[in-house]
């Protein structure tokens, strides 16, 4: 479904993507890791077309991903965002059915509201929740509204940029949990951006390592901890002592 490959992506002389290649089978859900500034989220952007690549192909169900209408290229994806994202003006209701009451998807109010209130009891949030405002919920809360408009248009691809931070591990865990039930039920293709080793178990059904620009290892999940790959075990176990430099 997803096709990356020779991508590279400089700003200046900070070369952050040096080669990436990738590909995400129909229906399965990859996990990129990798150190926070090691381009995770220019990974996902480039996909997205949010930052051109400077070289590399992009491919998206076989086909360019810079080319084509661009509006229909969007409507596939559904994305949860890092810090929820949440419009704070706008009702729960009318966050998670954002998408659905505009453009090519646009529906009539009430379906739309129909539609959010049936996704957020997906997500475990009662009805009541719909005509509140962000600021009103936890952050809990709040990242399981932004699952809810995810997934509320039914999209094909799914990303989620680091979806359990700032939650507790408790909530952390409800968190994975739903992504991974959702996922299954609805057969999309994900990509999930993360540093957090629980989220990478729960969650993959492969994983890629982003370290110096490149991937450098990608494979099935269960066999991440016998890989042997010293980039990897030292980011699995979280050691100081290994080819990571970190940051003092």
């Amino acid at each position: 479904m997803i096709r990356l490959t020779d991508v590279k992506k400089s700003f200046g002389p900070n070369h952050v993507l040096r080669g990436i290649n990738l590909h995400v089978p129909k229906g399965e859900s990859m996990v990129v890791i990798g150190g926070s500034g090691t381009g995770k989220s220019i990974l996902i952007k480039s996909v997205l077309g949010l930052v051109t690549p400077d070289a590399g192909t992009i491919e998206v169900d076989g086909k360019d991903a810079t080319k084509g209408d661009r509006d229909a290229f969007l409507a596939r994806f559904g994305m949860l965002f890092q810090g929820g994202a949440l419009f704070d003006s706008l009702p729960v209701w009318q966050n998670v059915s954002f998408r659905l009451m505009r453009g090519a998807l646009k529906r009539p109010k009430e379906e739309a509201r129909e539609i959010a209130i049936e996704k957020l009891r997906r997500v475990g949030l009662k009805p009541d929740v719909a005509d509140r405002l962000p600021a009103e919920l936890s952050g809990g809360m709040q990242k399981r509204v932004g699952l809810a408009r995810a997934i509320a248009a039914e999209p094909e691809i799914i990303f989620f940029d680091e979806p359990t931070t700032g939650l507790d591990p408790i909530m952390s865990g409800v968190i994975n949990d739903l992504i991974r039930e959702i996922v299954t039920e609805m057969g999309a293709t994900t990509m999930t951006i993360t540093h957090d080793m629980s989220s990478v178990r729960t969650i993959a059904d492969k994983v890629a390592m982003l370290q110096d620009g490149v991937i450098q290892w990608t494979g099935p999940v269960g066999e991440m901890d016998s890989a042997g790959d010293p980039y990897l075990n030292q980011f699995v176990t979280g050691s100081a002592e290994g080819p990571i430099e970190a940051v003092r």
